[in-house]
């Protein structure tokens, strides 16, 4: 199945994609998709309901994220050896850990805001997992019975703050709007080996990131199961995997990176697309 979430931000209600590719209202049977919801007991039931039965969501309906206030957005870098020599780094021995945090969480269409004064905004298209039932300590064998499914993620990335203002990458890769997720969650069941995705992003049209899961140095089996041993996986956390090259700092030979007006678009096999503007910086609203 794929599991959307649609509405007005902070709004969203949990739905699902029927075979036309129409969103279809599951609130009538749930809450939200979140960790609580998304069991094995839960979508097994939704699984044998009719869509068309459902109620039909107006078409262009906003799509906000798929899961609901996940407890952790954790993050692999370096996760493919020619993005990791495009950075000027070593290729890892372990997978490179750090977090994002979950403030700058948002649906898959919704603007990337640059952040007060940044002029080295990158793109990143990675592929999401989604925690399904509580790992702690798991083994590689185990792990991706944890996993209750995928998303297409855009690790949107400020590399000055990553890189030039301190040793940690947190920093750069947590600023509001910079974790764009969706447009849907799709069940493990559905996409099969998570190891044969390509994955592609544009920017204003030009390609710039073509990739494919099957090169990560990391499988997703050793990603879940390592991150278990750091801390305990909840259902609903959301592990984003690693990038391929393409990436705006590394182009020869001068970094490109990204300004107000720019047009990110990007998908990943079976996991839909997502097409996200830039724009300038702005304050909160009191």
């Amino acid at each position: 199945m794929k599991l959307v979430r649609y509405g007005k931000a902070g709004q969203e209600k949990p739905g699902i994609i029927d075979a036309d590719g129409n969103v279809r209202s599951v609130v009538d049977l749930i809450n939200d998709w979140d960790g609580e919801h998304l069991t094995a007991k839960v979508l097994a039931k939704i699984a044998k309901i009719n869509p068309a039965k459902l109620p039909l969501v107006k078409p262009k309906t906003r799509l906000g994220p798929p899961i609901a206030r996940p407890a952790k957005f954790v993050a692999i870098g370096l996760n493919f050896a020619d993005h990791a020599a495009e950075s000027n780094l070593p290729i890892p021995k372990e997978p490179v850990v750090f977090n994002k945090w979950t403030s700058c969480i948002q649906g898959p269409n919704d603007d990337v805001m640059l952040p007060k004064g940044s002029v080295k905004t990158d793109w990143e298209v990675e592929l999401g997992v989604v925690i399904g039932t509580r790992a702690r300590s798991v083994s590689k064998k185990d792990a991706l019975n944890h996993v209750v499914g995928y998303c297409l993620v855009n690790d949107v990335s400020e590399r000055e703050w990553q890189i030039e203002r301190g040793m940690t990458w947190d920093k750069g890769k947590g600023f509001d709007t910079f974790g764009p997720i969706g447009p849907w969650l799709v069940t493990a069941d559905e996409v099969g080996n998570p190891q044969k995705l390509g994955m592609w992003l544009d920017v204003n049209g030009v390609r710039q990131q073509t990739g494919n899961t099957k090169t990560m140095i990391f499988d997703v089996a050793t990603i879940v199961s390592y991150c278990s041993t750091l801390m305990t996986l909840e259902p609903g956390d959301i592990i984003t995997t690693g990038t391929p090259p393409g990436v705006g700092m590394g182009k020869k030979p001068n970094p490109v990176f990204l300004k107000p007006g720019d047009v990110i678009t990007l998908g990943i096999d079976k996991l839909g697309e997502a097409k996200q503007t830039v724009v300038k910086f702005s304050p909160p609203k009191a």
